[in-house]
């Protein structure tokens, strides 16, 4: 297929890749010397993208919207993915109590494309569209783990790219190794103190994690609940969400594993 040029709509997108993984909004002046143009010839776009509803503006200040995580969200394959899993979510979160969230990878970094909130007085909910590296996240580490060699390999790579620090990788393919072969993950949040993460993957038709499941456990003083029943539970929605896409058990013998 031959190549064209669209410059306009290439200053769309740079700018809308930039913002993406900025830390924060960022002004023209700064938009136009991170992407090396005049500050006139990204003015109009600004403007634009601002009036479309892709950006919003904080006085000189530009940032993305959740426009484009809306767009995405009506991909076919996403909504597919969403429909099969919130009614079965709803059911978990009421009959535990706990947050469940829906989380997918997507370029190097986890996604929260779903969530229900089962406390009856409080739970932890994330919002839509929160996103972690994925390779230091428990949800991204499940997924990532329920992959054949070259694509674990390929998203291991991405998201390891976004770290400012690097990551010891003999001790992530071991962490990953073990939740494959357990079947699941438990782990104290790696950003919240007083959560504990619950997490097991949802499998597609080709046996692939198309996404995963995390609860995020709220530990009180006066709950008697358990984190091993609660997985119980999570391991059972997440079979019954990989049966309506198409896929196989997740396997009894996993399931029954204890691990210290």
């Amino acid at each position: 297929m031959p190549e064209y040029s669209a410059p306009a709509l290439e200053k769309g997108l740079d700018i809308i890749e930039l913002l993406a993984e900025a830390q924060g909004p960022m002004t023209l002046t700064e938009i136009a010397d991170r992407l090396g143009r005049s500050k006139s010839e990204l003015f109009r776009m600004l403007s634009t993208l601002h009036n479309r509803g892709y950006l919003e503006r904080d006085g000189d200040a530009f940032a993305l919207t959740d426009r484009l995580f809306r767009i995405g969200m009506r991909v076919p394959q996403v909504r597919g993915l969403v429909d099969c899993a919130l009614p079965e979510m709803h059911k978990l979160a009421a009959r535990i109590s706990q947050s469940v969230h829906l989380v997918v990878v997507r370029r190097g970094e986890t996604v929260v494309i779903a969530a229900s909130s089962g406390g009856s007085d409080m739970a932890f909910t994330l919002k839509l569209g929160f996103r972690r590296i994925a390779v230091d996240s428990t949800s991204g580490q499940v997924i990532i783990a329920f992959q054949p060699d070259d694509i674990r390999d390929r998203m291991i790579d991405a998201s390891a790219a976004l770290l400012r620090e690097p990551m010891d990788m003999e001790t992530l393919r071991r962490a990953l190794a073990r939740i494959r072969d357990d079947g699941y993950e438990l782990h104290d949040s790696r950003d919240f103190i007083g959560i504990s993460d619950v997490c097991c993957p949802i499998l597609d038709d080709t046996g692939r994690a198309a996404a995963s499941l995390i609860v995020s456990f709220v530990n009180r003083r006066d709950s008697s609940d358990d984190h091993r029943s609660v997985l119980g539970d999570v391991r059972a929605s997440c079979e019954r969400i990989s049966q309506l896409l198409g896929a196989g058990s997740l396997g009894a013998g996993a399931a029954s594993k204890e691990r210290t």
